[in-house]
């Protein structure tokens, strides 16, 4: 794919696509120091830091026309930004599962954030054994002559389910999307072990917590 491809309606993709990256990669930037200043007032008022580590990135271009081309979107700037809400993408990895739900809570009463979407994978995962909370939020972007507000894909998950996803992604990819049988079954065992070790090493941490209180 070359960049050429994602044009704006003045056809100058190359500058669109510049001032495209540098509104979402602001938005990432913008969220992932509210997340270091909501863990670090946790560990102030709680003495617990709720986030292991954060991931952010921006989909590349080839992704991007992919994904409208998959969808029967012509490759533009307009299309890519109406309908791709992916574009950037910060993964907030926790401790426990409880934090998932709290740390989802923090975001949503952030005043300039407004939450388009959500999809509860905790609760409800899928087939394949996928667990993730997801949120589509907004965050403004304040320019020098406008503000843009840019739509930011939030993924949060334990340690545990983030390294199953990991591996469940390069499968993915290493067979584009139709691995043998027994590997996909293999996965939805694994998923179990990954809930199981979640829902144990949640019980021991409450465990030390109410012993640390008495």
């Amino acid at each position: 794919m070359e960049l050429k491809e994602l044009k704006g309606d003045n056809g100058e993709g190359v500058d669109s696509w510049k001032e495209v990256t540098l509104i979402y990669s602001a938005a990432l930037r913008q969220m992932e120091t509210k997340m270091g200043i909501l863990n670090d007032e946790f560990q102030h008022v709680h003495q617990y830091n709720p986030i292991e580590h954060i991931k952010a990135r921006i989909k590349t271009p080839e992704s991007i026309v992919k994904k409208l081309k998959r969808n029967g979107y012509e490759s533009t700037i307009d299309n890519m930004v109406k309908y791709i809400n992916d574009i950037a993408g910060i993964r907030i990895i926790c401790s426990f599962t409880s934090d998932i739900y709290r740390i989802a809570d923090m975001i949503a009463e952030q005043r300039d954030i407004k939450v388009i979407a959500v999809k509860d994978y905790i609760t409800f995962p899928k087939a394949s054994g996928y667990k993730s909370y997801h949120m589509i939020v907004t965050v403004p972007v304040y320019l020098s002559d406008r503000t843009v507000d840019t739509t930011v894909e939030i993924q949060i998950r334990t340690v545990a389910m983030d390294f199953w996803a990991s591996l469940e992604h390069k499968i993915h990819y290493k067979f584009e999307g139709d691995a043998p049988e027994h590997i996909k079954n293999e996965l939805v065992e694994c998923a179990k072990l990954v809930s199981d070790l979640d829902a144990r090493m949640l019980s021991l941490n409450d465990e030390i917590l109410a012993i640390s209180k008495k």
